[in-house]
């Protein structure tokens, strides 16, 4: 390769350019109109050497060779190839040379394996950015962004493939590539507690199944089922370190240095991300070592608190998102009072700060509901709704220590996985009118979980490694 050659390449392109865009437009006068202009020609002109330069680059290293082994297997020269590539520059046409066995069978392009081009459209660092983008927008709108901003311009059908290639990746290697994330972690300075929490939010499926509405009724109409919007839950989970307070807060809230998140499309009984989380605790409670505070926080799920109960979870302090138990005691409020009556707001103030500072706060809850149950003569169905919430909270009062949990210096709430499960899943998969696959959805959660937790960078220096290795 010669260097001087490329830039002797890329300057003379970047003169030919500019010369005959100076030749055909009026720039003789400074406006803003001309100096956007001389900008789009400038831009132009770049991307032009930049694409000149990088073919130079690639097809100097292109070996003119007869015969070559691959494998154990001696391979000849067919027939020199052209294909285009997209770079960062935009696309570029790659003239390589092509070897088969005498036999047949497939062919061999050293020149895309020697840059690791196999089977690929789009460079790493346009792959890259494309799938950063898309786990924030969708594919047309990621087209839109780069149409504006960058000098390669993919289509949404070429940013979909990429997607779904992401995600063959990733159903094949997605242990693998968590194992070597992980692995160049450490835990923040000054962690002292690890707050773990699950959370379920709802995605919209597009499924077969029967099709909501009005059976089909006349005679002869194809009853094979269709696809149709169904609504099941995704589960997001958190694994936070914290600090304890600042000495001069005057709410004793701990400090939350770092949080990793997982995401998972609806799954029965989510096998996939229990696995994934445990491995999360695992590499966390190992990063933080020995005298750390582990302490789960749920909120009242019964089928979470199931899941708690298993002996992984065993030395973790269990507690019920505050939150959560405040909704409940909102609810025994207005059918104590009835809704948005100032009764119910005084007693609803008086207990949360109760429930919220004293040792015994669940137990006066249930005691003020027994007394009012026997007091008050309320409808059947006000008196219902009490009896449920008096119960949630003699069935949760173990679960609601919350007092000592803040003089402790421990998070009481699971406001960190609630946001996640808007900003992971939400955000970008509950826009109106989208409905997702389980495969077309999960790529796009997971790299998503990658970015909110800040472990870009880690994840594609993993996946790019993984990919040369393959």
């Amino acid at each position: 390769m010669s260097s001087e050659a490329i830039i002797e390449t890329m300057c003379d392109r970047v003169k030919q350019n500019l010369t005959a865009f100076c030749a055909q437009e009026d720039l003789s006068e400074l406006t803003p109109d001309t100096a956007a202009l001389m900008a789009q020609g400038i831009g132009e002109a770049l991307a032009a050497a930049g694409q000149a330069g990088y073919e130079e680059f690639i097809e100097s290293h292109e070996a003119p060779q007869d015969i070559i082994v691959k494998d154990g297997q001696k391979l000849r020269f067919k027939q020199v190839v052209p294909k285009i590539f997209l770079t960062p520059f935009g696309e570029v046409r790659i003239e390589r040379r092509l070897y088969q066995a005498d036999l047949g069978g497939p062919s061999h392009v050293p020149l895309d394996q020697a840059w690791g081009m196999q089977g690929q459209y789009a460079t790493p660092e346009v792959r890259e950015a494309v799938l950063y983008t898309a786990a924030h927008l969708t594919p047309v709108e990621v087209e839109e962004v780069l149409t504006k901003c960058a000098l390669f311009q993919p289509s949404s059908t070429a940013i979909k493939h990429m997607i779904t290639a992401m995600g063959r990746d990733l159903q094949d290697h997605e242990e693998e590539l968590a194992v070597a994330v992980r692995a160049q972690e450490t835990a923040p300075d000054g962690a002292q507690v690890l707050a773990a929490s699950l959370d379920g939010t709802n995605v919209n499926l597009r499924e077969h199944g029967p099709k909501r509405g009005r059976p089909a009724e006349r005679p002869g109409q194809d009853a094979t089922p269709e696809p149709c919007s169904t609504y099941k839950n995704a589960m997001v989970a958190s694994v936070s370190f914290y600090a304890p307070p600042q000495a001069d807060q005057h709410d004793p809230k701990p400090q939350r240095l770092e949080s990793r998140y997982l995401g998972r499309m609806p799954e029965e009984r989510f096998p996939t991300l229990k696995r994934q989380f445990e491995a999360e605790l695992d590499a966390a409670e190992a990063q933080a070592g020995p005298g750390l505070v582990k302490v789960l926080v749920l909120d009242g799920a019964k089928g979470l608190w199931a899941y708690a109960g298993q002996d992984r979870f065993q030395d973790y302090e269990k507690i019920l998102d505050f939150f959560h138990a405040t909704e409940h005691l909102s609810k025994g409020a207005e059918a104590l009072f009835g809704k948005a009556s100032p009764q119910a707001r005084d007693w609803y103030a008086k207990y949360r700060a109760i429930l919220l500072e004293r040792p015994d706060g669940a137990q006066a809850i249930i005691r003020s509901m027994d007394y009012y149950l026997e007091t008050r003569k309320l409808p059947a169905s006000q008196r219902r709704e009490v009896k449920a919430q008096r119960n949630f909270f003699a069935r949760n009062k173990h679960h609601m220590t919350y007092a000592e949990f803040r003089n402790r210096g421990l998070p009481i709430g699971s406001g960190v996985v609630e946001a996640a499960c808007k900003t992971l899943v939400k955000q970008r998969m509950g826009r109106s009118g989208m409905r997702w696959s389980r495969q077309g959805g999960q790529p796009v959660l997971t790299l998503r979980a990658y970015v909110r937790s800040g472990r870009w960078d880690a994840f594609w220096k993993e996946y790019c490694t993984l990919k040369a290795a393959a």
